[in-house]
C-alpha cells in the first residue's frame, strides 16, 4: 500500500538545480556555481540545464509506474480540497486510501469530491477505530480502504494502493536517452557530465529502488557520454536528499 501524505508544492527545475549544485559546493567540490543555462540560450536544439564549474548537468524526472504524473494530478484534483477543508477539523486521525487507478478521465470529478464530503460529515465520526473497506458511496465507483485512529496527529490523508508493475528499468532507460544524447555533446568539450534524476514519489520510490532501477535499466554500463548519475529526492520539499548513483551503473 503506498503511503500516505499531505499533497506538496513542486519545486522548478532551476531551483531543484540550484541546489544540487550548492550541495555539491559544500561536499568536495568548493567554489562551484551556476554559470549558464544553455537550454535558456539554445533555441535551435534542446541543450542541457545548467553548467557549473567543470560540470555539465542535466536534470530529468520519471515516474515510479506508468502514467503516474497524469493519474497523480487527477487524484490531487479529487482530493486537495478535502485535505485543505478537514486539516485541522478532525477530532481524530483518518486515511482513506483509493486504488491507484480509481480516478479516471470521463468520471465527475467534483461530484466525487462532493461525495467524499458528504461521508466525512455524516459517516466518518460514526466509523469504530481500526480499518474498514468502504463500498457504495453514493457516485463513487471503487472501494475506499479506511483507517481511523486517536492520534496527535489528527486530520485527514489520503493515499493509493501501489500498482503491481515491473516496467521501470525499461522506462528509466527510455526516458534518459534524451537526456545522455544531450550531455554527450558536452562531454566532447572536456566537461565532466552529471545526469541528476529526480523523483518527488513518497510512496512508491526510495533510494534503494532507485539504485535497482539504475542497475538494471543499464546492466553494461554508464551511458555514452555521462560520468555521473545523482538521484535527487524531492518527495519533502523541505528535506531534498541527494544521493550519487554512479557506482549503481559503473561497471
Amino acid at each position: 500500500m503506498g503511503a500516505a501524505s499531505k499533497i506538496q508544492a513542486k519545486l522548478t527545475d532551476k531551483e531543484l538545480i540550484s541546489l544540487f549544485v550548492g550541495y555539491l559546493a559544500q561536499n568536495g567540490r568548493p567554489g562551484i556555481k551556476v554559470t549558464a543555462c544553455p537550454d535558456e540560450k539554445n533555441r535551435r536544439s534542446p541543450d542541457i540545464d545548467a553548467i557549473a564549474g567543470p560540470y555539465a548537468i542535466e536534470h530529468s524526472s520519471v515516474d515510479t509506474v506508468p502514467n503516474q504524473r497524469r493519474n497523480s494530478a487527477w487524484f490531487v484534483q479529487v482530493v486537495k480540497p478535502l485535505e485543505d477543508e478537514f486539516d485541522s477539523n478532525l477530532p481524530f486521525r483518518l486515511t482513506l486510501t483509493f486504488p491507484f487507478e480509481a480516478i479516471q478521465s470521463g468520471q465527475d470529478w467534483s461530484e466525487i469530491t462532493d461525495s467524499l464530503r458528504v461521508w466525512l460529515l455524516n459517516e466518518a465520526p460514526q466509523l469504530t477505530t481500526g480499518m474498514h473497506n468502504v463500498r457504495g458511496v453514493t457516485v463513487i465507483p471503487f472501494e475506499i480502504h479506511v483507517t481511523k485512529k486517536e492520534s496527535n496527529r489528527n486530520g485527514l490523508f489520503f493515499g493509493r494502493f501501489a500498482p503491481n508493475d515491473q516496467t521501470f528499468p525499461d522506462r528509466l532507460r527510455e526516458k534518459l536517452a534524451q537526456k545522455t544524447d544531450k550531455l554527450s555533446r558536452y562531454k566532447n568539450k572536456c566537461k565532466s557530465t552529471i545526469l541528476l534524476v529526480e523523483s518527488d514519489d513518497i510512496a512508491l520510490m526510495n533510494d534503494g529502488i532507485m539504485w535497482d532501477g539504475l542497475r538494471s535499466a543499464y546492466p553494461d554500463g554508464m551511458p555514452q557520454g555521462v560520468d555521473e548519475i545523482w538521484f535527487a529526492d524531492t518527495s519533502i520539499p523541505e528535506e531534498i536528499v541527494f544521493k550519487d548513483m554512479t557506482k549503481a551503473v559503473a561497471r
